[in-house]
């Protein structure tokens, strides 16, 4: 599973049109919608056959270089994704220094938690997960 563009051992795998990143998706959506500059989906359209199977870390880093174009500067960066499995912490580190290469942030800028759905609804049979990211950008300065 690829997670914060990081593989991740898992017997199961996010499905999408792209490589399925949920947390690289949820974090290019915050980044272009803090700035209202759009949605991956607008950027990186699923009819659109060059996007399938692409880099998720790629569309991230296509997206940073939108906001920067835009004139604006990614401050930080908290995700959390709910998922009984996998377990978040074992890799938190390793996401962590991806998704801020990628952002082009010191990684204390960039925080990952995982919440497990306590065995309820469809995160908790292990049907999906959910990832949900929120970004702080500023105007960048000269």
């Amino acid at each position: 599973m690829r997670l914060g563009g990081i593989d991740i051992p898992a017997d199961r795998h996010c499905a999408g049109h792209s490589d399925g990143d949920a947390i690289c998706h949820a974090v290019t959506d915050a980044i272009l919608g803090a700035t209202a500059l759009g949605d991956i989906g607008e950027m990186f359209p699923d009819t659109d056959a060059a996007n399938k199977g692409k880099d998720s870390i790629v569309m991230l880093e296509a997206a940073v270089a939108r906001v920067h174009a835009a004139g604006w500067h990614v401050h930080n960066v908290d995700v959390t994704v709910i998922a009984q499995r996998p377990k978040i912490g074992p890799q938190r580190a390793l996401i962590r220094a991806r998704l801020a290469e990628a952002l082009g942030v010191d990684v204390e800028a960039v925080f990952v938690k995982g919440k497990t759905n306590e065995g309820l609804g469809w995160i908790g049979r292990e049907e999906g997960l959910a990832v949900m990211a929120v970004a702080t950008v500023v105007r960048a300065t000269d």
